[in-house]
């Protein structure tokens, strides 16, 4: 009796212990409302410079969004996806974010907030909130945003590389990939949703037309019929040139996302692999015969999920005074 007391002991002390230690903890730091004294307007503020964005350039609004995803999955949503390196060594300088358009618009939105509430709102809660009021503004899915998230001090190009995930993944990659960051199967398939706006390059997915298997064929996966319409945009060898990637309504953020896969017409193979597993197919198939009756509901808990990922919080990090550079 005693030795089980003393394991009980021991187990809770333990338990105790991984719970204090555990990065995810951080989240504790995080709320809705967190500026509420120290900066009311900080949403306001942030909104009316992204509509203000989104009326001259909609097309903005996936880059943004995909900047928020890319930067969460790096050293988790600490803004370093922002940084500038003198040796093009940051984030931003890897191939996956060479990409990236926005960053202009996030000092916009620095600018506006340093001169509402000089040294408050940091950078990547910019980029959380920013991320939600480009998905919003066009008729989408609105959530709380959660902040309180500090900046952080490093930004490496080789930890982007090895951290994000890749348009080639296939589905056991990127389960991986999302597992890592505490994130659920179902998060991996419904924010792969992200890519019913905004367009693809070329070099994402032309081995998909051209050279799948190091043949000179194609995709099997892949509805022949599309294959021919993307042939006609990337030419073999063509990198520049892109792709919507929810052709017709790529700057709408809809469900048409799940019903492009579901007809074998996910424009990456990342998207393709969805239907590779049980658990994702069935999500895709779901949304894609209810016209998404569940997605956007979905899509705001992904959202605030992956937005907790490895966050800075209390003394950690800083507040930058501008986003590319720390203080």
């Amino acid at each position: 009796m005693a030795a089980s007391k003393i394991f009980s002991f021991l187990f809770l002390q333990l338990m105790f212990v991984l719970f204090v230690l555990h990065p995810t903890n951080a989240q504790e730091g995080l709320k809705v409302g967190f500026y509420a004294k120290t900066c009311p307007e900080a949403e306001a503020i942030v909104k009316k410079v992204i509509v203000q964005t989104l009326s001259r350039a909609p097309t903005l609004a996936a880059p943004l969004l995909r900047m928020h995803f890319h930067d969460c999955f790096v050293r988790g949503c600490d803004g370093s996806v922002l940084l500038n390196s003198s040796t093009n060594q940051a984030e931003k300088n890897a191939i996956p974010n060479q990409t990236l358009r926005g960053f202009q618009i996030i000092d916009n939105v620095k600018f506006a907030l340093e001169k509402a509430c000089p040294g408050v709102v940091s950078c990547a809660d910019i980029l959380a909130i920013v991320a939600r009021d480009v998905v919003a503004t066009p008729k989408g899915p609105f959530w709380e945003v959660e902040t309180g998230r500090r900046d952080g001090r490093v930004s490496n190009i080789s930890e982007a590389l090895l951290n994000i995930p890749s348009p080639f993944g296939n589905i056991s990659s990127l389960k991986r990939d999302f597992q890592q960051k505490g994130l659920s199967v179902k998060d991996l398939v419904v924010l792969s949703g992200a890519h019913t706006i905004g367009i693809g390059h070329c070099g994402a997915f032309t081995n998909r037309l051209y050279n799948f298997t190091g043949k000179g064929d194609t995709d099997p996966t892949l509805d022949p019929n599309y294959i021919t319409k993307l042939k006609g945009k990337c030419k073999l060898g063509d990198t520049l040139s892109f792709a919507e990637m929810d052709p017709g309504s790529f700057k709408t953020f809809d469900e048409d996302y799940y019903t492009l896969v579901a007809k074998r017409r996910g424009l990456f193979q990342s998207d393709a692999a969805l239907l590779d597993d049980p658990e994702t197919k069935a999500y895709v198939k779901l949304q894609a015969t209810t016209h998404g009756s569940t997605f956007f509901k979905d899509f705001a808990v992904s959202m605030v999920n992956m937005a907790r990922v490895g966050v800075l919080t209390g003394k950690d990090g800083e507040i930058r005074k501008q986003c590319s550079r720390v203080n």
